[in-house]
C-alpha cells in the first residue's frame, strides 16, 4: 500500500470516527432553565446549534512529509533512468541533467542509500550482459560522486537482460532496456 492510500486509509477513519462521535441528537446540558417538566423540545432549544463536522485536511495531520524519490509529481520520482547507447558504457549528454539531479539530491542528503542499476538488451550472452551492465552502473556511479555523493550511498549492481523494461524484440525495446536504473529505498 503507497503513502497516498495509507494516507486517504488514515483521513477516512478519522472522518468515521469524528462522524460517529456527533451523530447522535445533541443533550441539554444539566444546568439548564428549563424546568424538570418542561417538553423535550424545550430543552432542545436552549442548546446552541452545531454545525457540522469539517473535514480535516491531509496537510493538517502531523504526518512527516513525504520524501521527493516518493512522490509521484516529483522529477526525482518520474527520471530515474540513464540511457545507452547499444555496446556501450558512456554516459550520453542528454543523461547529464537526470544524473546531475540526483547527485545533488544524494549529497544533500548523506543518509540516504540506493541502488545503482545496471542493464542491457537481450542480445548478447548472459556473462557479457552482466559484465555491460555492470560497467554502466560503475559509470553512473562515478558519475554521482562528481555531486558528492558517498560510496556508501551507492551499490553498484547489474542485473544483465534479466530485468527488461521492455518486452519487444525490435530497437525501441532494446533502448529501453539498455539503461541504469537509480532505486531508491521504498519509505
Amino acid at each position: 500500500m503507497n503513502i497516498s492510500s495509507r494516507l486517504g486509509l488514515v483521513l477516512a477513519i478519522s472522518l468515521t470516527i469524528a462522524l460517529g462521535a456527533c451523530s447522535s441528537a445533541p443533550k441539554a446540558p444539566e444546568s439548564s432553565m428549563a424546568p424538570a417538566s418542561a417538553p423535550a423540545s424545550a430543552v432542545q432549544k436552549t442548546v446552541p446549534s452545531q454545525s457540522a463536522p469539517q473535514a480535516v485536511a491531509p496537510t493538517a495531520m502531523h504526518s512527516a512529509p513525504m520524501p521527493p524519490y516518493l512522490d509521484p509529481q516529483s522529477l526525482l520520482f518520474q527520471k530515474r533512468s540513464i540511457y545507452f547507447d547499444y555496446d556501450q558504457a558512456t554516459l550520453k549528454p542528454e543523461s547529464a541533467q537526470v544524473i546531475e539531479l540526483h547527485g545533488k539530491y544524494l549529497a544533500a542528503h548523506p543518509s540516504l542509500s540506493i541502488k545503482v542499476q545496471g542493464n542491457t538488451d537481450e542480445r548478447g550472452g548472459t556473462e557479457y550482459n552482466l559484465a555491460l551492465g555492470q560497467r554502466r552502473a560503475d559509470a553512473v556511479a562515478k558519475a554521482l560522486k562528481v555531486y558528492g555523493v558517498k560510496d556508501s550511498q551507492l551499490e553498484a549492481v547489474s542485473f544483465g537482460k534479466e530485468k527488461p523494461k521492455a518486452m519487444g524484440h525490435d530497437e525501441a525495446a532494446f533502448s529501453e532496456n539498455r539503461r541504469v536504473d537509480l532505486a531508491y529505498p521504498d519509505k
